[in-house]
């Protein structure tokens, strides 16, 4: 009986000390072949483009993700719906302080702190996004499949202090109103 319950307690932190060295991979996304897309909505109609990655990388602990940490190139914001000189004006515009203020703000970060599964390559990821310089909480869906993530946020920009042409803190926009959220859709090559 003794020695039943020693090779039982054994075979547990056995187990345990295993379970315990599970290595955690970071794997490096591809910058160049990942893209983002933005796209913003007014009442009379909306605008998109891209914005480039500066650097990123997904963990994973054996093939479930755990984790991943992105920075962003706000410099890089383009508009690509339309263009010419209202394309240049309206970048310039996202650039400037009444919107993402990238020269004191050049970057922009997520840091995922926790991704749970929710089907074969479906995960519920949790995570702190940095605009301008303030962090807050956002929760979005990403599937992962091979070397490949892809991912849709809904962005409150005015949690950023993003206020712009909001109705939520001017009267009488009428018809010049930006709404408060705009959407990225995030392709990631690993």
């Amino acid at each position: 009986m003794k020695n039943n319950v020693l090779k039982s307690t054994l075979i547990l932190v056995l187990a345990i000390s295993l379970a315990s060295f599970t290595a955690v991979l970071d794997k490096n996304v591809d910058v160049a072949k990942s893209k983002i897309t933005w796209k913003g909505y007014k009442v009379t109609g909306s605008h998109e483009g891209t914005i480039a990655l500066k650097s990123g990388a997904l963990k994973f602990e054996g093939d479930k993700l755990v984790g991943g940490n992105f920075s962003i190139d706000m410099n890089s914001i383009t508009t690509t719906d339309i263009q010419g000189e209202y394309a240049k004006k309206l970048d310039g515009h996202l650039k400037s302080d009444d919107f993402f203020g990238v020269a004191n703000h050049p970057t922009a970060s997520l840091n995922i702190t926790k991704a749970k599964a929710n089907g074969k390559n479906a995960y519920t990821v949790t995570g702190d996004l940095k605009i301008k310089g303030q962090s807050h909480p956002i929760t979005f869906e990403m599937s992962v499949y091979g070397s490949k993530a892809t991912a849709n946020l809904k962005i409150d920009r005015t949690k950023y202090d993003i206020k712009y042409g909001s109705s939520s803190f001017f009267d009488n926009l009428k018809d010049k109103a930006i709404y408060d959220e705009f959407d990225l859709v995030v392709d990631l090559q690993f």
